[in-house]
């Protein structure tokens, strides 16, 4: 089983020092991050920019996502245990039991 990983990757750094806008921008610059199996927990994600990420086995417990359009977005392998979900657009290959699963026990997302 794979541990939440703190990266030295410097677009997952401004996720972890909240710093959104700057994420965000620098994605709109083509700037590339490496979130798969990081550890993003109890973190303030609103309005990030999440189309076409890989967050693969990452780790979003009791973070705040309410309103990120994860629509385009890989969540294969990721817990939401206790996060903020409310607005939250998540994958059509992902069932709203699959999620809820993930979000009150801390189960990892799986596509169907």
């Amino acid at each position: 089983m794979n541990t939440p990983e703190i990266q030295e990757d410097e677009m997952y750094l401004l996720l972890r020092h909240g710093d959104i806008t700057k994420f965000n921008e620098l994605r709109k610059q083509g700037k590339e991050c490496n979130l798969r199996n990081a550890d993003l927990r109890s973190l303030d994600l609103r309005e990030m920019d999440a189309r076409g990420l890989d967050f693969t086995d990452g780790f979003l417990r009791q973070s705040d996502l309410r309103g990120v359009d994860f629509s385009e977005t890989v969540l294969k392998g990721v817990s939401i245990n206790s996060a903020r979900i409310s607005g939250t657009l998540f994958p059509i290959e992902l069932s709203a039991e699959e999620i809820t699963l993930s979000l009150l026990h801390g189960t990892r997302m799986r596509y169907r």
